[in-house]
C-alpha cells in the first residue's frame, strides 16, 4: 500500500511563532496581526461593496475583482494562523494545513491570466466578445479557478511524497509559463490602453474600458514584482539545493512580500475604481462611520 504524504498534526499546543525574547519578535507578531486584520478589512470591504450593489455585480470585470477580493480575505484570515504560530508549510511541513491555506494565493494567478484575457478581448474585439462571452460564462470560468487549485491540491496530498513533490515543480514550472504569458498580455494591454483606447471617441464606455485596463495592468505588474522572489526562491531551493530558507512562515520574508497582494489587489480596486470607492464607502464604511459617508 502507497503511504501518503498526509501527516498527522497537532491538534493542541501549536507553539506560537515567535518566542519574544528580543524586540524583533514583538514586532514579528504585531506585524502579523496588524497585516491579518487590515487584510480582511480591505479586501471585505470590496466583497462587500460587489455584492451589495447591483450595478456591479452584472459587469463582468467586477465578477473578477470580487473573486480575487474573496481570496484575498481567506488570505487575511490565514495569517491570523500562518503568521501567529510557528507553521512551516511545503516539503518538509510543520503544523500545516496540508498547503490549503497558501494554495488560496494560487486561484489569483489563474483569475489575473483569464481577467487579462477578458480585457483584452472585450477592447480589442468587442462585438464577437458581447455576443460570445456572457456573464455566466465569465462566473464559470472564475468558478472553475477554485475547481483546479483544489483539485491539483487535493493530487497532491493524496500521491505519495516523491510524486508529491514532482508535481509541486511541476506546478512550479507552468505557474512560469503563466507568468509569462501574464507579462506578455500586460505589455498588449498597456499598448492597448496607450493608442487603440486613446483614439476611441469620448463616452461613458470609453472610460469604463481605460479604467479597466489601468486597474489590470497596475495588478498584475504588483503581483508579479511582490510574487517573483518567492518563485525564484522555491526553484532554487528544489533545482539547485541552494535559496534561502526560514524558520517559520511569519519569518518568511518572501511569503509575507506574496501574501502582501491580498492588501495591494483591493486597494487598487478601490483607488482606481470610483464606481466601486462609492459602494464601498454607501455600503460599508458610510454605515460605520456617517460622518464619513457625509464627506
Amino acid at each position: 500500500m502507497l503511504h501518503s504524504n498526509i501527516t498527522d498534526s497537532l491538534t493542541f499546543g501549536v507553539p506560537l511563532s515567535v518566542n519574544f525574547v528580543s524586540p524583533e519578535d514583538y514586532f514579528i507578531f504585531i506585524f502579523q496581526i496588524l497585516f491579518a486584520t487590515t487584510t480582511v478589512l480591505v479586501a471585505g470591504t470590496v466583497v462587500i461593496g460587489i455584492l451589495a450593489t447591483r450595478a456591479l455585480r452584472i459587469q463582468k470585470r467586477f465578477i473578477f475583482m470580487l473573486n480575487t477580493s474573496i481570496c484575498d480575505m481567506l488570505v487575511g484570515f490565514s495569517v491570523y494562523y500562518l503568521g501567529l504560530f510557528d507553521v512551516q508549510e511545503g516539503y518538509p511541513s510543520r503544523n500545516g494545513t496540508y498547503n490549503v491555506l497558501p494554495s488560496l494565493l494560487g486561484v489569483n494567478i489563474l483569475t489575473f491570466l483569464f481577467a487579462q484575457f477578458d480585457r483584452y478581448f472585450a477592447v480589442c474585439y468587442p462585438f464577437t466578445y458581447s455576443r460570445f462571452i456572457t456573464r455566466n460564462f465569465v462566473i464559470g470560468i472564475n468558478i472553475y479557478c477554485w475547481v483546479y487549485n483544489f483539485a491539483h491540491l487535493l493530487a497532491r496530498n493524496l500521491l505519495p511524497l516523491s510524486k508529491a513533490i514532482q508535481l509541486y515543480v511541476f506546478s512550479i514550472v507552468f505557474i512560469q509559463i503563466v507568468i509569462l504569458t501574464k507579462v506578455v498580455m500586460t505589455i498588449k494591454l498597456y499598448v492597448i490602453a496607450r493608442f487603440q483606447v486613446d483614439r476611441d471617441p469620448p463616452s461613458p464606455e470609453k472610460e469604463s474600458k481605460k479604467e479597466s485596463l489601468r486597474i489590470i495592468i497596475l495588478v498584475v505588474i504588483s503581483f508579479l514584482v511582490l510574487w517573483y522572489p518567492s518563485f525564484v526562491n522555491i526553484i532554487v531551493r528544489f533545482m539547485v539545493g541552494g535559496g534561502l530558507t526560514f524558520r517559520n512562515e511569519a519569518t518568511n520574508l518572501f511569503a509575507i512580500m506574496a501574501r502582501f497582494n491580498a492588501v495591494c489587489t483591493p486597494s487598487m480596486y478601490i483607488w482606481g475604481s470610483p464606481a466601486l470607492r462609492e459602494a464601498a464607502m454607501r455600503t460599508v464604511w458610510g454605515r460605520v462611520c456617517p460622518r464619513c459617508k457625509r464627506r
